[in-house]
């Protein structure tokens, strides 16, 4: 740890703040400044975070730091093991108040309530001012989505995807959107063709720094969930940009075809796996963007493919940021659906038949990572089915993957996944039964369950949940024109077959351990 007494400003560095344009660091003066970083237990454990991501964010801070100090700048660094460590970020800036003496504190706005809230209070209890600054690290601030919000009926991420597609001038000729439309995800929705075969996506092999730091981990947290062994993360600027032109290169042009396919054993598919590096401030959103788009402009990727790439970062990933800001606290507290059964253990030990559950779940114990349609219609789409209550699964994305922030999980857990907000982020319950991933994935092939089936012992268990699901909720939901055909079809079942169903959906519940958290 290096400090010095200098009536300077000490700057926070947080976790998830690593890139160069910080806007806490940009008017740094390496004579009289300090730097703050500080790897705590509350941060590490507020939820039992999968080790892979304490990992990735403990390396990619020490590599960061390091960065700093060779542009002569003076970083304070507390390491996981100093033993001084107060353990939390507030504890350490009052730390490094008391050693440091500075004129005031200047930071980036955290990027998750929580945090935002305790800091917020501790700055309160100090005399020194503190300066806290806009994350413009995202392309629409966030008074910027509440001027965009206002006074709209619903939150629809396509208007907000068009509005920021003409922000950015990105896939624009002129004031139209390149190739005529604006969205082309209806090309974009095909399952694993015969003889499909992914590229061999090849990661990031730990650096020895990084090596280090993993052995560390594994001794500290040992009883965290999940497996450092196939750990391939970038930790560095360098590393992600590497991962990126990889994906241009080799994954780009079948993204936009094969993004939604899903393959037993396959983990990146024509993925980018990046969001870790974007959210960490590895890569910068904007240019991974513009990049995707030169390679459609050159001829190199189709326009679906690019299309689709770009819709993810400034569409989705801006909007949810968006909608988490604007409805917070209140917004992690909704639970439209009254949902209040307990999250079934095969969700952590991937001990089940079902083939698409159990293949989703080893392969986060082991990256760490699924793509979009594994977290919303595999291990999301059954939570909601099941009537898992919202805290309990919220709480399982926000512990497995590498990549998650409340700011990100909770809108896309809450909202798309589960529907537990009711309708702000997705227009209608993703709800889905098994013919939905038999079309979309192989898993079914080799699976015990007989995917078309519905009241019998083998039958998927997606199968009777989804039409007990609908039946359930069928004063809240039947009015929706998004829903029209299955309650069409649940309409003309006769009343001895719903009853069935309904039973037979129960019995799967209390078999998986989904029971009301009361009992």
């Amino acid at each position: 740890m290096s400090s010095k007494s200098s009536g300077g400003a000490l700057r926070l560095v947080l976790g998830d703040q690593l890139a160069a344009s910080l806007s806490a660091l940009r008017d740094l003066d390496p004579a009289a400044d300090t730097v703050l970083m500080a790897e705590v237990m509350e941060e590490a454990t507020y939820v039992r975070h999968h080790k892979q991501k304490i990992a990735l964010t403990f390396a990619a801070m020490r590599a960061r730091a390091e960065a700093l100090r060779a542009e002569g700048v003076t970083v304070r660094y507390v390491s996981i093991d100093d033993p001084d460590n107060s353990g939390s970020i507030a504890g350490e800036i009052g730390r490094a108040i008391d050693a440091v003496s500075p004129a005031r504190v200047v930071r980036t706005a955290s990027g998750e309530w929580r945090l935002e809230a305790l800091l917020t209070a501790f700055e309160q209890t100090q005399r020194l001012p503190f300066e806290v600054r806009e994350d413009d690290r995202f392309l629409c601030s966030r008074a910027d989505f509440t001027q965009w919000a206002e006074g709209r009926k619903g939150l629809t991420m396509e208007w907000f995807y068009r509005m920021m597609r003409q922000r950015t001038d990105l896939l624009m000729d002129g004031d139209q959107p390149a190739g005529g439309v604006w969205n082309l995800d209806h090309d974009n929705r095909h399952g694993p063709a015969k003889g499909l075969r992914p590229p061999t996506n090849p990661r990031t092999p730990p650096s020895a720094a990084t090596k280090a730091v993993l052995a560390q981990v594994a001794a500290r947290f040992e009883g965290h969930f999940g497996s450092l062994e196939a750990f391939a993360w970038a930790t560095t600027p360098q590393e992600a940009q590497a991962e990126f032109d990889w994906f241009l290169d080799h994954a780009l042009p079948g993204f936009g075809q094969w993004q939604d396919t899903m393959m037993s054993g396959e983990t990146w598919m024509w993925h980018a796996g990046i969001s870790t590096s974007l959210h960490l401030g590895l890569l910068d959103p904007l240019a991974v963007c513009r990049a995707a788009e030169g390679r459609w402009r050159d001829g190199r990727a189709p326009l679906n493919a690019v299309e689709g790439f770009i819709r993810q970062i400034i569409g989705w990933r801006e909007f949810v940021r968006g909608v988490y800001w604007l409805k917070m606290p209140e917004y992690g507290l909704r639970n439209a659906l009254e949902a209040d059964r307990a999250l079934p253990w095969f969700y952590w030990s991937g001990e089940t038949d079902m083939a698409c559950v159990a293949d989703v779940v080893d392969q986060v114990r082991e990256h760490a990572y699924a793509h979009h349609i594994q977290r919303l219609m595999v291990t999301g789409n059954l939570a909601m089915l099941l009537g898992v209550a919202p805290a309990e699964i919220n709480d399982w994305y926000m512990v497995v993957f590498a990549d998650a922030y409340e700011w990100v999980e909770l809108p896309n857990t809450h909202g798309m996944a589960t529907f537990a907000d009711g309708g702000i982020v997705g227009s209608k319950p993703y709800a889905a039964s098994g013919a939905y991933i038999n079309r979309m994935s192989n898993y079914c092939r080799g699976c015990r369950y007989d995917v078309k089936g519905r009241l019998q012992d083998d039958a998927c268990p997606f199968n009777a949940l989804y039409w007990d699901f609908l039946d359930r909720h069928e004063a809240r939901l039947a009015a929706s024109g998004r829903l029209l055909m299955p309650y069409k079809t649940l309409s003309r079942m006769d009343p001895e077959e719903r009853r069935r169903i309904r039973a037979k959906a129960e019995a799967t519940r209390q078999a998986m351990g989904a029971v009301p958290r009361e009992a």
